[in-house]
């Protein structure tokens, strides 16, 4: 808790106001129908639409639940451990990964959503975490999905890249072929039980690197969204390590964060909403709907095109462990607008180049998860020490030959 020492009560008192709001949208969105206990929301609208990705940070939300009061062990490792039996005995898989979106009510596949690799990894990786935490069945059931993902399958030999996505119209489909947030599918992929891809993979992508005025070299996204530099970083530890080549990828997200505000404050198309306090462009709702593509310089091309003035809190939160002081400063500004606090703390984005003003109807499930996780992380490092802790992910370190592991195993 030492963070918190050092941090005003004022903004200590909205940042704890924010991350129960967090976590109570993933212990409320939740079904409890026997075929689909467990599941969670993608988001509080549509009602009927589970987002695996959500499952995951919901997994990983529990630890925080209990270490924070908000509910009992009992109860959190009840719905743990009933969501995995959801998901080992009734969601629909193919060859071990899991479609991205499933019905509320029963497990199977929502419409014609694709087998996505990406939202299995956010998914098995809060599922590590719960089992980590809870031990005992909650354990052994999360090991014996992990072991049924063939992490080969989802690779393409040719390339040694995987595969963006999947569905049975065009097969694999798109490449994961620059620097985003699959961290978390290498780690996994390396160290998986029954299935693993080799190491290479990982060296393999290509990387591309600019910078933004004086931020330093930074291995940046194809949109310059900071959600790329945080979704991994929410599970895997990497402050003080560095791969082989010598990449400190911690400093990589805090070069990212701090650039990203700059971009802000820079204001090329001189929009209302972004400002020093007003900054954190990623995927987020806007005022045409659902957009990835926001973000910042640098980025694929140098192309910032959906920079639109949608301000999502969540960019920012999500960068608290990596710039504190500058995350806080904007958190205060964004408890100081009431039409942006709602049921679960902040709503997913504002946008006030718009008219009227634009404030968005409906809560994210991965977006409020990003910032429940890096909340904890800031204030405890509670869901990095539980991850440091697996041994899957230890070996994952060790085959990826990164360096300053001396503190992993303590």
């Amino acid at each position: 808790m030492e963070q918190e020492k050092k941090t005003d009560s004022r903004i200590m008192a909205i940042l704890e106001e924010e991350e129960r709001k967090c976590f109570d949208f993933f212990w409320k969105e939740v079904s409890e129908s026997k075929e689909g206990f467990g599941l969670i929301r993608d988001n509080d609208v549509k009602r009927d639409m589970c987002s695996i990705a959500s499952v995951g940070y919901g997994l990983a939300g529990l630890a925080i639940g209990v270490e924070r009061g908000y509910v009992g062990r009992q109860e959190a490792q009840e719905r743990a451990v009933g969501t995995l039996i959801t998901l080992k005995e009734r969601a629909q898989r193919v060859h071990g990964f899991f479609y991205h979106f499933l019905n509320m009510e029963d497990a199977s596949r929502y419409g014609h959503c694709e087998v996505s690799v990406i939202d299995t990894a956010l998914l098995l990786m809060g599922g590590l975490v719960a089992g980590e935490y809870f031990g005992g069945q909650c354990r052994q059931l999360w090991e014996e999905i992990y072991a049924e993902v063939d992490w080969e399958w989802y690779r393409c030999p040719e390339k040694n890249f995987y595969y963006m996505g999947y569905d049975e119209k065009r097969g694999h489909f798109g490449f994961w072929d620059h620097y985003a947030e699959q961290f978390i599918m290498y780690f996994l992929g390396v160290a998986a039980p029954k299935h693993p891809v080799d190491p290479s993979i990982f060296y393999d992508c290509p990387l591309y690197c600019d910078v933004y005025k004086d931020s330093g070299l930074i291995y940046h996204s194809h949109c310059g969204g900071l959600f790329v530099y945080q979704f991994s970083h929410a599970f895997l530890n990497l402050k003080g390590k560095t791969d082989r080549r010598g990449i400190d990828w911690y400093e990589n997200s805090v070069r990212a964060t701090r650039a990203n505000r700059q971009y802000c404050i820079d204001n090329p198309k001189h929009l209302k909403s972004y400002h020093q306090n007003a900054w954190g462009m990623t995927a987020c709702m806007t005022p045409h709907g659902y957009s990835g593509a926001q973000g910042a310089l640098p980025c694929f091309g140098n192309r910032v095109n959906e920079a639109d003035g949608t301000v999502p809190p969540c960019g920012a939160l999500g960068s608290l462990p990596f710039c504190p002081e500058e995350v806080m400063e904007a958190v205060r500004h964004y408890a100081s607008i009431p039409q942006l606090k709602g049921k679960y703390g902040f709503l997913d984005a504002f946008n006030l180049d718009v008219t009227p003003a634009w404030f968005s109807d409906r809560y994210i499930g991965i977006d409020k998860g990003i910032s429940l996780l890096m909340l904890e992380n800031y204030r405890s490092g509670l869901i990095w020490e539980l991850t440091d802790r697996n041994s899957y992910i230890q070996t994952a370190f060790q085959r990826l030959e990164f360096k300053g592991l001396e503190n992993l195993y303590n």
